[in-house]
């Protein structure tokens, strides 16, 4: 009996060394807010799951940083969602609602990081979902345009009926051969008005004179504070325009409004910063600190005191309250985002990533403490800022440093629907709806350019009002049937660079890949393509499960 035990557990290592995979239902490709919730619908429709998440947490952003949550209509949340954030309250002694108003950021929907996580993981807990950490896809097998397998940089492969992707980066639909854009359109292209190359004229443009803002820090416009702009000279020299441009800055080069043009928007990192002693670490010098580059930073700050600016750190980042007197430090005009590194993080391959995740994480170290040293900054803000610090339980295997970066926009699938500008604002609607996306397009700028003699920031602000919640359609979230008929898409989903900017908040992720879930399923039971999946059944199943499908009644 022994000695066939023995034997049974050295094939199974043969097997593993040579490849072999259990097959599963549903493989789920990101740990994100929106892979977890998919796991846990399939695994409540009765398939076996797997879920791989490149690196060593669940839960993306959500549990990496982005702290305030972006909610837009709370009574467009729901489903598995719902019972997320409604748990997560509970734990703070709220009872979260759900009533039909717009919310911006954070309000009742404000989280710690660590305590979401912990949500997630005592979520999969309950269930027998196979979730493995440090699983980076390298390629992808398919037998004519269905996936039979993924395969990893380790040399683990997973084989599954159906696949969903859940990253932000699109990694795996990329690999499947699935069509997908990194430009911004022309505005030509779905008959849109804010896409493509985009100064803004009327929003997001260097002002002299600001005015003074209120106690929320916004004007009468709601323009915030953390969005002060004024001109500042972009070259070496300043006084010498042959000098050439500050690190960050890109010529112009006569791009007009509305042409095609790339770059995807700027990332940084979403800060869970405390003023607390006893749970606070220090914002010190960091390792290749360099104080030339924040030479733009130090500029803004002469013209800012020279208007007569009475600064203080909203200049330099939009701070939201969370609990426990903890804060979600996001970025400014000239704060953390840093524009250029986006462009390249889609298509790095996994060494690449690893060294600008780094990069930005010492640029923004530098900043932050650029900010508490540095002479030329108030005084006001050195002790502000100095106060705070990383918090000793967040992110504990990375000094209290998130371990996700902010990527805000990547590869963005082309499929036979792209939402579009149209569709946020209501002027066509999407056929099939599996969420509501409500929240406003919100679009940060794409690269620092030399325009006029002074620095603006392109891309900056789209300005698009969605004038209320709006479906998002089942076939955006699919791809081509010419294409893949066994994958769906729930991040990097089939949208206009525009359409994105609203879609793209962590609660509506996690609705549609509730959804997508809830498709695979049933495409596994009817043994047929992702295309054809039986909308009326789908939609049954959704609202059975709490899924928000239609504009809220007022």
């Amino acid at each position: 009996m022994r000695r066939k035990a023995l034997s049974t557990i050295l094939v199974l290592i043969i097997c593993l060394a040579s490849g072999y995979s259990r097959q599963y239902d549903v493989c789920i490709y990101g740990g994100t807010s929106g892979g977890v919730v998919a796991a846990l619908q399939a695994y409540r429709m009765g398939k076996t799951v797997i879920l791989l998440e490149p690196y060593g947490h669940v839960g993306g952003l959500t549990t990496g940083g982005l702290s305030a949550v972006d909610v837009g209509n709370p009574a467009t949340i729901g489903g598995i969602t719902r019972e997320y954030f409604k748990t997560l309250a509970a734990a703070y002694g709220k009872d979260l609602k759900f009533d039909n108003y717009f919310a911006h950021t954070g309000g009742d929907f404000v989280i710690e990081p660590h305590a979401a996580e912990q949500l997630f993981l005592d979520l999969i807990a309950e269930t027998n979902i196979q979730l493995l950490y440090h699983k980076k896809i390298i390629s992808v097998n398919k037998d004519g345009m269905r996936i039979t397998q993924v395969n990893m940089l380790d040399g683990s492969l997973y084989k599954a009926k159906m696949f969903i992707d859940a990253t932000y980066e699109g990694d795996l639909m990329a690999l499947a051969d699935v069509s997908y854009s990194l430009v911004r359109e022309d505005n030509r292209t779905y008959g849109e008005t804010k896409n493509g190359f985009f100064l803004s004229p009327d929003r997001f443009y260097p002002e002299i004179y600001w005015g003074r803002p209120g106690k929320n820090g916004r004007r009468a416009d709601r323009k915030g504070i953390w969005d002060r702009d004024l001109p500042i000279l972009p070259y070496i020299d300043p006084g010498d325009s042959t000098s050439g441009l500050l690190p960050t800055v890109n010529p112009y080069r006569g791009e007009k409004n509305g042409e095609e043009a790339p770059g995807v928007q700027a990332y940084c990192f979403r800060l869970c910063m405390t003023r607390d002693p006893e749970n606070r670490i220090p914002i010190t010098k960091p390792h290749n600190y360099d104080p030339e580059h924040y030479e733009i930073q130090r500029r803004f700050i002469m013209a800012c005191v020279a208007q007569g600016d009475d600064m203080d750190i909203r200049w330099f980042t939009k701070l939201d309250s969370l609990v426990k007197d903890k804060w979600d430090f996001n970025t400014a005009t000239f704060g953390s985002n840093l524009p250029g590194l986006s462009w390249q993080w889609p298509e790095a391959d996994w060494a690449k990533r690893d060294s600008l995740f780094k990069y930005q994480e010492e640029y923004h170290k530098g900043l932050l403490y650029f900010l508490v040293s540095d002479p030329i900054v108030p005084e006001k803000i050195r002790k502000q800022l100095g106060a705070f610090g990383y918090c000793k339980d967040e992110f504990t295997d990375h000094g209290g440093w998130p371990y996700q970066i902010y990527v805000r926009e990547a590869r963005r699938m082309v499929s036979d629907l792209v939402m579009n500008e149209n569709h946020c604002t209501g002027k066509l609607v999407a056929d099939n709806p599996v969420a509501m996306a409500s929240y406003g397009v919100d679009i940060h700028e794409i690269q620092r350019i030399a325009y006029k003699g002074m620095i603006f920031r392109e891309g900056k602000g789209a300005g698009v009002a969605t004038k209320g919640p709006y479906p998002v359609g089942y076939s955006a979230m699919v791809p081509k049937a010419v294409e893949c008929t066994n994958l769906f898409v729930t991040f990097a989903l089939s949208a206009s660079h525009v359409a994105f900017g609203s879609i793209r908040m962590e609660p509506t992720f996690m609705m549609l890949s509730q959804s997508a879930a809830t498709a695979a399923c049933m495409a596994i039971d009817s043994k047929s393509r992702v295309q054809d999946v039986d909308y009326a059944r789908l939609r049954e199943r959704l609202i059975t499960d709490g899924q928000i499908l239609s504009r809220p009644v007022k």
